[in-house]
């Protein structure tokens, strides 16, 4: 009985394979039309409610269209470059950085910009907010706060954009959802425990399979439901509660390095860099052996959340002060 799900055969990373002109537009770019458009929406009717509304503006549409389109730039900026310089391990773009925002590969193929990094989008898209709300005069955390609402349904198309590009898979699993991705690798049925899971998975043992590709936890969609939908939930809910500047910043912040964090352990690290901190040397990166093994999306997700918390907690002591002085 095969225990293990394949992995689609239909889906591809182009949406139209093998069209004339059509066949470059992927999967991945139109996710992220969609991760603006829901935010953008979300936005709106943040705005709708007066959550960015103060005693000396009432925010308009244009406003609206100035804060994203310098979070947006600032995101897309700073997704790219941060994965050329922190993920990338050839070396290349110190030595040419214009290659960062080159379109097309060494043969010159379509390739768009492969390889976004989150944390790089988080720290662009912020800058890029901070710069607008300092330009027009508004409030940092009253525009932020709204913002954070409103991207997190992004992830979720953004997260199956990277399952319909068959990419950022999991670690080896037994468990029944367990997916075999086609560009995973494989590994030699001579192995004990290849040998071992293949059994337990129903995956072919016959002598002429000498390489297997093993099953995989989906951990796009993990990402995508955590990430995306229950972070949007919870913000959603605290933003009904009227809460003091700057909670939600903390909140979001804090939430997505927590949920990030644990499904790391879920998600293989990147081949080239395997783990920041291991505890073990040499430990296999498709395997979760220990939970001090620390990638280095976990590693700035820990700062992701001790900054959370700090911006909590100084939006806290910064609105209990406002409150006491506005009663003497």
């Amino acid at each position: 009985m095969f225990l293990a799900l394949n992995y689609p055969s239909w889906i591809h990373p182009e949406i139209f394979p093998g069209v004339p002109v059509l066949g470059i537009i992927r999967w991945y770019g139109l996710m992220y039309i969609f991760a603006f458009a829901t935010a953008i929406r979300v936005f709106m009717s943040l705005q709708k409610e007066g959550m960015l509304d103060s005693p000396e503006h009432k925010a308009t549409e244009d406003d609206i269209f100035g804060f994203f389109t310098f979070g947006i730039i600032g995101l897309l900026l700073g997704a790219r470059i941060f994965s050329a310089l922190v993920y990338d391990q050839s070396g290349m773009y110190p030595k040419a950085p214009w290659l960062i925002f080159w379109p097309f590969d060494k043969n010159g193929t379509f390739t768009g910009l492969a390889g976004m990094s989150y944390h790089g989008g988080f720290i662009g898209g912020l800058i890029g907010m901070i710069v607008w709300c300092a330009k027009n005069k508004r409030s940092y955390w009253q525009w932020i706060d709204a913002m954070v609402v409103s991207i997190p349904l992004g992830y979720t198309f953004g997260r199956l954009g990277n399952f319909f590009n068959a990419e950022l898979y999991g670690r080896i699993t037994t468990v029944p959802w367990g997916m075999v991705f086609p560009g995973a690798p494989r590994f030699s049925l001579s192995i004990d425990w290849v040998q071992k899971i293949a059994e337990q998975t129903g995956i072919s043992t016959a002598p002429e399979a000498l390489l297997v590709n093993l099953p995989r936890h989906p951990s796009q969609l993990y990402e995508a439901f955590f990430e995306g939908i229950v972070l949007f939930a919870l913000l959603r809910f605290l933003s009904k509660k009227k809460p003091f500047r700057g909670l939600l910043s903390g909140a979001y912040t804090a939430g997505y390095g927590s949920v990030r964090f644990v499904i790391e352990y879920f998600r293989e690290p990147d081949a080239d860099i395997g783990y920041r901190i291991s505890a073990k040397p040499d430990a296999p990166i498709y395997f979760n052996q220990s939970l001090l093994n620390l990638s280095t999306g976990q590693i700035l997700c820990l700062m992701m959340i001790i900054s959370g918390l700090a911006i909590i907690a100084v939006s806290y002591l910064h609105h209990k002060r406002q409150t006491a002085g506005a009663k003497v």
